[in-house]
């Protein structure tokens, strides 16, 4: 029995406008204008704590309250599953690979999402920080999922479309594979086993690397 850990924003669906949006909101409610009016695609996938950091903010948490108020009131399901994710999520399934959420999302937040998008049901386990903050870095979380399915970097692989999630497993030792079509760019792929243009691809290359590593 193998595993594929998948990440959600990027990987999975198409949660740009929800996010960004709500990102834009809570930096117009506080006067940072010029923040609001820029291209936010790039921080969808890192923790929000190290996106603020890099623009400079001290006192993030205002900043971040208003972007979940306005995220679980109108953003949360502003987003759509990537064609070919689904059948990619059953093939893989049918083919005895347990599947796991693996997000940087708050999984208060991602399990309400998959639930509505009706990607739960593939999902042995769904894993996301918490909301205080805690398992924030993608490592330290894929660590803890291992820890707590008994899954091995062995047996396992991780799927995403960014930097954190090809270090994080790096970090634990597990292949990656990074997906193309979601915000990533080729210096976030760096490190990855394979590099796939499509989720109809995924099963095959899943397989495939899982087979070399259980070798």
């Amino acid at each position: 029995m193998t595993a594929v850990f998948l990440d959600l924003d990027g990987t999975l669906m198409d949660s740009r406008p929800g996010i960004t949006g709500s990102l834009s909101h809570a930096f117009a409610l506080h006067g940072m204008d010029e923040h609001a009016a820029g291209d936010l695609t790039w921080m969808i996938g890192p923790p929000f704590i190290d996106s603020f950091t890099k623009l400079g903010i001290a006192d993030p948490d205002p900043i971040l309250a208003a972007y979940r108020t306005h995220y679980t009131a109108s953003g949360m399901y502003d987003a759509a599953v990537y064609d070919g994710v689904v059948a990619a999520l059953e093939a893989m399934r049918d083919a005895g690979h347990r599947l796991y959420l693996m997000t940087a999302k708050p999984h208060a937040y991602a399990t309400q999402i998959t639930a509505h998008f009706g990607l739960a049901p593939f999902m042995t386990a769904e894993f996301g920080p918490e909301l205080d903050g805690t398992r924030n870095w993608k490592g330290d979380l894929l660590a803890y999922a291992l820890q707590q399915t008994g899954e091995t970097k062995e047996n396992s692989v991780m799927v995403g479309d960014r930097s954190h999630d090809m270090g994080a497993a790096a970090e634990v030792g597990m292949s990656a594979i990074a997906v193309r079509w979601g915000y990533g760019t080729p210096d976030d792929w760096q490190g990855a086993a394979a590099l796939i243009d499509h989720a109809s691809q995924l099963p095959d290359t899943a397989a495939a690397i899982l087979a070399r590593t259980l070798r």
